[in-house]
C-alpha cells in the first residue's frame, strides 16, 4: 500500500455489495460515507467493505471534527483526544482490531527501553498522539517516574509505517527504532540485527484494541439509518474475516496491493492467538485514564462506556 492519503469512499452499493440493502434504508440520508483509514492488515475490516472500493491520526481527527470525514478508523489515544476536544460529541462507534504493536530496535547497544538515548530516533506514525507515541509515554512514566513521561519523546519521528520500514532498514535520518504493527513488524524481523524490546500488551497487562472506528453525535443524530448501515456491515465484515481468514488475507493482499507478503504470511498473522477483530473495546479506559493523568486530555472519563455509543456498550469491554 502506499503511503499518503487514501480517501475511502463506502457508497451504498458497496455496502450493499457487502450483504446489506443499503440503498432503501438511507435514500432519505447521505448516500455516500467517508471513511479514514491508515495501512496494515489491522484495517482488513474496511477492506473487506470496501473491496469492490489518510496519513497521520492527527490529519483523520481535524476530519471527523470539520464533518468531512463520517467515520474515522483511529487508536484509540486518537478517539480519547476527539471524545475530549469536542466535549463528547466525537465517540467511539465500536472497537474493530485487537492485536500488539512492537517496539524493535537495531541498536546493538539497546537492551531494554531505558538504553535509549539522544543517539536513537524511534519511529511512530505520528508523534506524541499516536498509539505508540503513548506507549512511549506509559513506559516512560513506569522506567522514570510520572512527571517523567516526556522521556522519549524528543527522540521520536514521526513516519508512516512503509516510510519507518525503508528508514530503519537504511539507517535513514538516524532511524534505529520502529514502534511497528503487523505486517510491517514482520519484514523488519528480518533485517538483519533487529529485534524486539517490548509491545503494547507488556505496557498495558494484556490485550488492547488498536483500531477504533469513531463518528459524531451529529451525524449519527441526522442519519440514524445510514449509521446503523455502516455499523452492521462492520460487523457482517468481521464476521466473514473470522469465518475464513484465508480468505481474507487474500482480500487483503488485492487492497493493499502488497507484493512483499504471500497468503501464508498474512494468514498467520491474523490467525495469531493475540490478533483478533472484534467490536469490544479493549484497555481504552486504561489509556484514557493515563492521557488525564499527564494532561493529554482535560476530561476524564467514568468508565469506557462514555467513550463509546450505545451500540456496543452491553459487550464485555474495558
Amino acid at each position: 500500500m502506499q503511503s499518503g492519503h487514501t480517501a475511502v469512499r463506502i457508497t451504498a452499493l458497496a455496502l450493499a455489495v457487502a450483504g446489506l440493502a443499503v440503498a432503501r434504508c438511507v435514500a432519505a440520508e447521505q448516500s455516500e460515507i467517508n471513511v479514514a483509514q491508515q495501512y496494515g492488515v489491522s484495517f482488513l475490516p474496511l477492506m473487506v467493505m470496501e473491496r469492490e472500493k489518510v496519513a497521520g491520526p492527527s490529519v483523520m481527527n481535524d476530519g471527523v471534527i470539520s464533518g468531512t470525514l463520517q467515520f474515522v478508523a483511529v487508536g484509540a489515544p486518537s478517539l480519547i483526544t476527539l471524545w475530549d476536544k469536542t466535549n463528547g460529541q466525537v465517540r467511539g462507534m465500536s472497537a474493530m482490531t485487537t492485536y500488539p504493536l512492537y517496539l524493535v530496535t537495531r541498536n546493538p547497544t539497546v537492551k531494554t527501553v531505558r538504553d535509549f538515548s539522544e543517539k536513537d530516533k524511534i519511529a511512530v506514525p505520528s508523534i506524541k498522539v499516536s498509539t505508540q507515541a503513548i506507549m512511549l509515554q506509559m513506559v516512560a512514566a513506569k522506567e522514570y517516574g510520572a512527571a517523567n513521561w516526556a522521556h522519549y519523546d524528543a527522540w521520536t519521528v514521526g513516519l508512516s509505517h512503509p516510510d519507518a520500514v525503508l528508514a530503519l532498514t537504511n539507517n535513514t535520518g538516524g532511524v534505529d527504532a520502529h514502534f511497528s504493527s503487523s505486517p510491517f513488524y514482520e519484514q523488519e524481523l528480518k533485517i538483519p540485527g533487529v529485534r524486539l524490546l517490548t509491545t503494547n500488551y507488556e505496557i498495558l497487562g494484556g490485550p488492547a484494541t488498536a483500531v477504533v472506528i469513531a463518528a459524531s453525535s451529529k451525524y449519527r443524530d441526522a442519519n440514524p439509518k445510514s449509521y446503523k448501515a455502516f455499523f452492521d456491515a462492520l460487523r457482517e465484515a468481521i464476521d466473514t474475516i473470522n469465518q475464513d481468514k484465508r480468505a481474507a488475507a487474500k482480500i487483503y493482499l488485492q487492497q493493499a496491493n502488497d507484493a512483499k507478503n504471500t497468503p501464508d504470511d498474512i494468514y498467520a498473522m491474523i490467525a495469531a492467538p493475540d490478533y483478533a477483530y472484534t467490536l469490544a473495546p479493549q484497555k481504552v479506559f486504561k489509556t484514557a485514564q493515563f492521557m488525564h493523568q499527564i494532561g493529554t486530555v482535560r476530561r476524564e472519563p467514568k468508565s469506557w462506556t462514555e467513550l463509546f455509543f450505545p451500540e456496543v456498550q452491553n459487550l464485555k469491554g474495558d
